[in-house]
């Protein structure tokens, strides 16, 4: 099983707009990522997004290139300041290759307690528009696939 973590892409102010959805560059960065991703014909389950605007386009954009048979999700539990715990937990039932779309520091402190147990390490720094793909060892335990930026795919 891969899991890919998703930071959403840049977003717009707030002062320009209110709902913060993507920016120009935010659409360019998830567009060429996506490109890229598609070239590796990734199989995935589904696309879990939090509630935000910013983390639902880039889920749409991303769901072309990783092919989520299974559609798009709007779910809770991925809201920056969420407990990483509760997806930690959900994840233990889940079989097929899935991706989170969310926010910093939740994203940081999952992958923290995926790959180290300890969601207070710092073992990836995530970058807006970038992957990162774990993949679930038979132990149960993760351990860092790849990890794709805007700026690798220029």
């Amino acid at each position: 099983m891969q899991l890919f973590l998703v930071q959403h892409a840049d977003a717009k102010e707030e002062s320009e707009d209110p709902a913060r959805g993507l920016s120009d560059t935010g659409v360019s960065d998830i567009e060429r990522v996506t490109s890229y991703i598609s070239s590796l014909e990734i199989e995935n389950g589904k696309i879990y997004h939090s509630k935000k605007l910013r983390a639902k386009q880039t889920a749409e954009r991303l769901s072309r290139g990783l092919k989520a048979g299974a559609g798009l999700e709007e779910t809770d539990g991925l809201s920056p300041m969420d407990d990483p715990h509760i997806w930690f937990e959900r994840l233990k039932v889940i079989h097929d290759s899935v991706a989170l779309v969310g926010h910093m520091p939740h994203l940081g402190r999952l992958a923290s307690l995926l790959i180290c147990n300890d969601m207070n390490k710092t073992p990836v720094i995530f970058q807006r528009g970038g992957v990162l793909c774990l993949e679930r060892l038979e132990s149960g335990n993760f351990a860092l696939r790849w990890m794709i930026t805007p700026e690798i795919v220029l």
